[in-house]
């Protein structure tokens, strides 16, 4: 499912019923528009009615489109050309001049409901020998000839609640399935989707357990939720969404919010939203540029191909050069760009480093960032850390309450972690993801080492 509609420059047609052995053939939407509207209405019926119609055609092809109604189910094709599920589509027919003119003026424009991102599946019949709750297409020549426009005649049919999109951006479309396996630890846009579409999953399958906050971070909520996912649609419950549990999500979410129905529940725009940039590029600057450089740094200590670089949150040109390093010698296209693959290879390469490091190697510095974030409901060792951490950084910045060291984090240790991250610049998610670990770590290591030379120990020269 694509983030906000588009316009494909062509879709894929299965000349007959969805499991048939028919051809498939692959045309321009316009052109592909310009058959259905030749092949379903006539050239002779008024221009307003002409053009009623030919918007409930587009917004019904692109509803199936943007849901991926038929590849989220294995098909190889966009929409059929069976008139008992889809539209009419003759391959190789004679298309009408003004149908053919209207199309050309139209063909980037479709109906949405007011306060929802996707087509609007504009359910329609011809109105004489088959009747349905949505445009009657016998209808709009009477409503045309009473002297209604197209977008009345619309409303007519689906209510006064309706926009007509004009403009639409024209774009090639792939598969919305992403080019990596999403599990614990990753962060991205892609991530965020699933998260958006299990919450609302849940309402109807209450045995998933619900992911606080959809920010994008697959943590060990996300990683929960999408066992017990897998395990009632009886996929591998192994945590990692790849091609089949994707697209398993989505067909599952659209069928709960019935996207491909006339009375859909609809897809809200910040649902669809992203929170991340992609790609990551020189000029950029925030959190997720010093996030990168967090992995970047720590990798070069570990990797001398890759330079050492400032965490300052400026993507400028030492940070570009890190990371053209960091994709060659991981085998990523040298880029200098930080795309969803890039920071795939990055987590995985932090990751491995982590667990690579023999017992006791850290002794006597700050633990760094284990790689997965931790959030209201972990527990464990990290944890119990992080509490140690903000413990002594409360004894100097004593907004932040003392906290009991119990490797549990509650609502005590979320609400710590949003006053540290307020105090420093961090948008207070209460969660503590690599950039606000690595701001607690670091000022708890300078306190710590002001404190000991404060009570006498090495300064760090010779005392003569």
């Amino acid at each position: 499912m694509a983030k906000l509609p588009v316009i494909p420059e062509y879709i894929t047609v299965h000349l007959g019923p969805p499991d048939s052995d028919a051809a498939n053939v692959t045309v321009s939407f316009s052109d592909y528009i310009k058959n259905v509207a030749s092949s379903e209405i006539y050239p002779t019926w008024p221009e307003n009615a002409i053009r009623a119609n030919i918007y409930a055609q587009i917004s019904f092809a692109l509803n199936k489109i943007y849901t991926e109604f038929y590849r989220s189910r294995g098909y190889d094709f966009d929409i059929t050309n069976s008139t008992s599920t889809d539209q009419a589509f003759v391959y190789g027919r004679d298309i009408f001049e003004n149908i053919s003119q209207t199309v050309d003026d139209i063909f980037n424009d479709y109906v949405r409901r007011q306060g929802t991102v996707e087509p609007l599946f504009t359910e329609y019949c011809n109105g004489t020998t088959v009747t349905c709750n949505g445009l009657s297409q016998w209808g709009t020549v009477d409503l045309a000839n009473q002297g209604y426009t197209p977008y009345e005649i619309l409303q007519y049919y689906y209510g006064d609640d309706i926009d007509i999109v004009t403009n639409t951006p024209v774009e090639g479309i792939t598969e919305s399935v992403p080019d990596r396996l999403l599990r614990e630890g990753l962060v991205g846009n892609d991530v965020r989707q699933i998260q958006v579409r299990l919450n609302r999953i849940a309402k109807n399958y209450p045995a998933i357990p619900k992911i606080e906050n959809a920010d994008g971070v697959f943590g060990a909520d996300t990683d929960a939720a999408v066992r017990e996912f897998q395990k009632i649609f009886n996929l591998t419950p192994d945590g990692i969404v790849g091609r089949g549990t994707w697209y398993k999500i989505q067909l599952v979410y659209n069928a709960v919010k019935r996207i491909s129905e006339l009375d859909s529940e609809g897809i809200p725009l910040e649902d669809v939203t992203d929170l991340f940039k992609e790609p990551l590029s020189i000029g950029d600057t925030g959190v997720q540029i010093r996030e990168l450089q967090y992995f970047l740094e720590f990798i070069s200590n570990y990797e001398p191909t890759v330079p050492p670089i400032n965490i300052d949150g400026i993507f400028g040109p030492r940070t570009e050069e890190a990371v053209r390093a960091f994709q060659r010698q991981y085998g990523l296209p040298e880029t200098g760009e930080v795309n969803a693959a890039t920071w795939d290879r990055l987590y995985r390469a932090y990751r491995g480093i982590i667990q690579s490091l023999p017992d006791g190697y850290l002794d006597g510095t700050t633990v760094p960032y284990p790689g997965n974030p931790i959030r209201l409901g972990s527990r464990g060792e990290n944890v119990a850390v992080i509490q140690e951490y903000l413990n002594f950084i409360s004894q100097t910045y004593t907004e932040i309450p003392k906290l009991v060291v119990d490797g549990v984090f509650g609502a005590a240790t979320e609400n710590a972690v949003k006053i540290f991250q307020r105090l420093f610049g961090i948008e207070p998610t209460g969660i503590v993801g690599a950039l606000t670990w690595s701001e607690i770590a670091n000022l708890y290591r300078s306190l710590l080492d002001g404190s000991m030379r404060s009570k006498g120990q090495y300064p760090g020269y010779t005392v003569g």
